[in-house]
This record gives C-alpha cells, sequence and structure tokens, in this order.
C-alpha cells in the first residue's frame, strides 16, 4: 500500500482509540483527508466548528491532500446523511467558488473538491455537469478529485459519453483519482464502494490515465469489505495500468 485516505470527520475528536490509531497508520503510511461534511454547495453558512475542528487535523497529521465533495447536505441547520446533487446553474456555480475560495484562505491550502454520483438532474440546468466541475476549478485555483466511477455511473444514469467528460476536464487541475464499484440491480446504477471495479470503469481509468498522465489513484471500499487481499488485488490492478502509461510514455 503506497498511501491511505479516512474521512476527516471520523477523527474530529480529543482523544481516544481511533485517533491513536491513526496517528499509528501516520508514522509509516502518508495520509489524506477525505470530508463528506463540509457542504460546499449548501446556502447556510460554513460550519465554523467544523472548519477549526478540521484545521487542528490537518496541523497532527500533515496530510498529502484535503479533499470535500461537490455537493450539499445540509440547509436550515438541518443535516442529511447523504452528498446530495447541485443545480448546474450560475448562482450555484458561483456559491462554491466563493466557498471553495473561503476554505482554501481559512487552510491555507489547495482544496481538492470531487464529482459525486447522482441519480436525479435539474429541469433548470444550464450547463453540464463537466462544465460545472472545470469552471470551479478554473475560477477558484483548487484541484479534482476525479472519480471516475461516479463519471460512468452519472453517464449511465443520465445519458451521456463518459468521454466527453474527461476531454472537458482540465488535466493539470487534477490531484487524485478514486475508483470505486456500483451496484447494477436496480433500475440505475447505484455507487455503493461496496464491489470491485467494474470492467467499463477500468476501460474509463485507462483513458484516463493516457490523457492525464499518472495521478494518485485510491481504491474505495466501504461497505461488504472484503479481505485484503482482494483490496490489494484491486490496487495492484490500477497500478499495473498507471505503469503501462509510462511504459508507452517512454
Amino acid at each position: 500500500m503506497g498511501w491511505l485516505e479516512v474521512h476527516s470527520e471520523n477523527y474530529f475528536v480529543d482523544g481516544g482509540p481511533s485517533l491513536a490509531a491513526l496517528d499509528a497508520i501516520r508514522a509509516d503510511y502518508s495520509l489524506s483527508l477525505h470530508g463528506v461534511g463540509m457542504s460546499l454547495g449548501s446556502a447556510d453558512p460554513l460550519d465554523a466548528g467544523h472548519m477549526a475542528r478540521l484545521k487542528r487535523l490537518i496541523a497532527r497529521i500533515e496530510p498529502t491532500a484535503v479533499s470535500e465533495h461537490l455537493c450539499w447536505s445540509h440547509i436550515d441547520g438541518r443535516h442529511l446523511n447523504d452528498l446530495l446533487p447541485l443545480p448546474f446553474s450560475e448562482e450555484a456555480l458561483g456559491l462554491v467558488c466563493e466557498r471553495v475560495d473561503t476554505v482554501q484562505s481559512a487552510l491555507a491550502r489547495p482544496l481538492l473538491v470531487e464529482n459525486i454520483s447522482t441519480y436525479v438532474r435539474f429541469a433548470d440546468d444550464v450547463m453540464s455537469e463537466w462544465e460545472f466541475v472545470a469552471t470551479v476549478a478554473q475560477r477558484t485555483g483548487c484541484k479534482l478529485l476525479l472519480d471516475v466511477n461516479n463519471i460512468h455511473v452519472n453517464a449511465v444514469n443520465h445519458g451521456f459519453d463518459a468521454h466527453v467528460y474527461l476531454g472537458a476536464i482540465p488535466g493539470d487541475a487534477i490531484a487524485e483519482i478514486h475508483l470505486g464499484g456500483f451496484d447494477a440491480s436496480g433500475p440505475c446504477l447505484i455507487d455503493t464502494h461496496g464491489a470491485r471495479v467494474a470492467p467499463p470503469v477500468w476501460d474509463l481509468y485507462r483513458a484516463a490515465i493516457k490523457r492525464f498522465g499518472q495521478k494518485p489513484t485510491l481504491i474505495e471500499w466501504d461497505t461488504d469489505i472484503p479481505e485484503l487481499e482482494v483490496l490489494l488485488d484491486e490496487a495492484a490492478h490500477a497500478q499495473e495500468i498507471l505503469e503501462a502509461r509510462d511504459a508507452v510514455a517512454a
């Protein structure tokens, strides 16, 4: 294993065994902090307490990257346990960019923002998802955590070409890539992080690496977690694709 990633909010504590375990892991591995609760797209003010706890955790473990999702999850003080989609409107774009700027200033470091999986779209969208994501990066100077599985899931669910999405993303903005599994048993694909990476996602990942070059890549597996050997096999497959791209480039 080259490095590990954890959800930031799981370690917003003053002490205890989980934080001790994180310290022990950090002694041997690089760590990335991946947030799920900042609610970048919410109309509520940014949570000052959340930001303070994140800054304290960053100071403690010195992560290689800090990331969040391009979504919203609370409004009027009510929190929903999900990463909810944004309308792709000029108003939402302006709000998100302002908040990303605020977070980056507060943390004094670039923030990585991740594209999410979605199951509905807004009737009044005025731009595509990839235009929205690329513009956030261009306007704020933030970095992107490109979730290739989410691109595939959304392409199938909403009927667009995933390769058009890749073609619109500025490669110099990408700082990390996520891969994961989905569930295809219902009327749409559901991003579950509970299965092996599917063949079409591996194909899309190869296209992404061919276009963008080698990028730090994480296998996400959060539910029905298998034996470690399965996780290492998935990571090894990603590494093979990275090394194959490097060999071709050379």
